[in-house]
């Protein structure tokens, strides 16, 4: 039986697209993946494809043993979402992904305009790390061990994430 989501889609999530869409498309991500980045263009043109009958979610999920940036990445997108730039924010540091450094971090809050100051302080006082270690634990029970891992309306979908095979899993979902 294929795995399952133990976390129903909700408020708490980011989404992209229309929260009625017959579709909901769940990543468990981590900013400093290759996969992930290499993944992003491909669930745009997907959900462009789909329109208003596909929503993403993005779920963090850092692998911080081969990826020590990424628990900082997803905390600052946490801290950017409290601000309204979440999807501004994850499109940076996949952008900048190569090169993720607290640094380099700071650098794209400012870019964006939100104040660099205060995401150190919220990295020093773990302000958005319970949310993160949410959807970590929430990955973990619906059985996510790498990334990318996706969704398809609640189910883990256990083909490739290309575009003809994402495509082809959402078409099935839609019938």
């Amino acid at each position: 039986m294929p795995a399952q989501l133990t976390l129903a889609v909700g408020p708490r999530d980011h989404s992209r697209g229309h929260a009625a869409a017959v579709v909901t498309l769940v990543e468990y991500g981590d900013f400093e993946c290759p996969q992930c980045a290499a993944a992003r263009p491909i669930v745009a043109r997907v959900a462009e494809t789909f329109g208003d009958r596909l929503r993403f979610v993005f779920r963090h999920f850092p692998l911080t043993n081969s990826h020590p940036n990424a628990q900082h990445a997803a905390e600052e997108a946490e801290w950017a979402a409290s601000r309204r730039a979440f999807w501004p924010m994850h499109d940076a540091l996949y952008e900048a992904q190569t090169a993720l450094s607290d640094d380099r971090m700071l650098e794209l809050a400012g870019a964006l305009g939100l104040p660099g100051v205060e995401l150190q302080r919220a990295w020093f006082e773990h302000t958005f790390i319970k949310r993160v270690k949410e959807d970590f634990a929430s990955g973990l029970a619906s059985g996510v061990t790498g990334t990318p891992a996706f969704f398809i309306n609640g189910v883990r979908h256990e083909g490739g994430w290309d575009e003809l095979s994402l495509s082809h899993a959402i078409e099935q979902a839609l019938r």
